[in-house]
């Protein structure tokens, strides 16, 4: 657990870095604005649209309509948050690297054209589990037991799409599935925070970037004690790897069929 709270401790330092506070006002104003025209798309749809032609009921209708749109934007904003900042990420990846591990050789990240599609994944994935989450809400006896299941499918969703982020401007995709088996445990309590700062108002905005620092330092440390030699990947690697993604179709690279490597950790003996 030491590691975990160091990387979060750092993570939240990043925040001191222009280069990271840029990213975060870049995700912020996208995802407000992006928001903003689905909420007034839907309230002038609503108001375009008569479904009950009788004065009050009306009213009370769009009345539940807009009050339901603004509860569905909540909900979802975690996701979209993610989404959309994970267009900027790499940079934040670079600036973690380079004020903490300077030793390192810089690698050259994903262009935005080769991060749409992995972007478009994750939104796809992220909220479509959410989405699942919502029937559970027509059941009273489960609503206690809802914030702990979105946090843990969020955190579980979280931790591997931030690990991909990191370990595959590094690793191979065989590479990275070896490693996220091997401290999938950590992984996913770590996921847990990050799921849990994004339900928190405002702390949400940011949490995205403090995530993705903090990945960074989880990585070089169990890099470290894995005893692996990272390698710095040309853009031409990158390319490669992102192509591999991307053919794999709603799949994660760390859940190909592919053989990990069997090295030693606290999930795998």
């Amino acid at each position: 657990m030491g590691h975990l709270l160091a990387a979060y401790f750092k993570g939240f330092g990043q925040l001191s870095d222009p280069r990271t506070r840029a990213v975060i006002f870049k995700s912020i104003a996208w995802t407000v604005a992006l928001f903003l025209g689905l909420y007034v798309s839907l309230y002038v749809a609503l108001k375009a649209t008569t479904f009950i032609a009788i004065g009050f009921l009306e009213v009370f209708f769009d009345f539940i309509a807009q009050f339901g749109v603004m509860a569905l934007t909540w909900y979802l904003f975690p996701a979209v948050v993610t989404a959309v900042g994970s267009l900027m990420l790499d940079s934040v990846v670079e600036a973690v690297e380079k004020r903490h591990y300077p030793e390192k050789q810089m690698v050259t990240g994903l262009t935005f054209r080769q991060s749409v599609l992995p972007t478009i994944k994750l939104l796809g994935v992220t909220v479509g589990y959410n989405l699942l989450i919502l029937p559970l809400f027509l059941v009273p006896p489960l609503w206690p037991a809802i914030p702990f299941i979105f946090i843990a499918l969020n955190g579980y969703l979280l931790s591997r799409e931030y690990f991909e982020l990191v370990a595959l401007r590094r690793l191979s995709p065989l590479e990275a599935k070896s490693m996220y088996n091997r401290w999938k445990t950590p992984l996913f309590i770590g996921g847990l925070g990050f799921a849990f700062m994004l339900s928190i108002p405002l702390l949400n905005l940011i949490t995205p970037v403090i995530a993705t620092a903090a990945m960074v330092h989880l990585f070089e440390t169990w890099c470290n004690k894995d005893g692996l030699q990272v390698r710095s990947q040309t853009s031409h690697n990158n390319k490669d790897q992102t192509d591999m993604l991307n053919s794999q179709t709603g799949k994660s690279a760390l859940n190909s069929d592919d053989d990990a490597i069997p090295l030693p950790g606290p999930d795998q003996k």
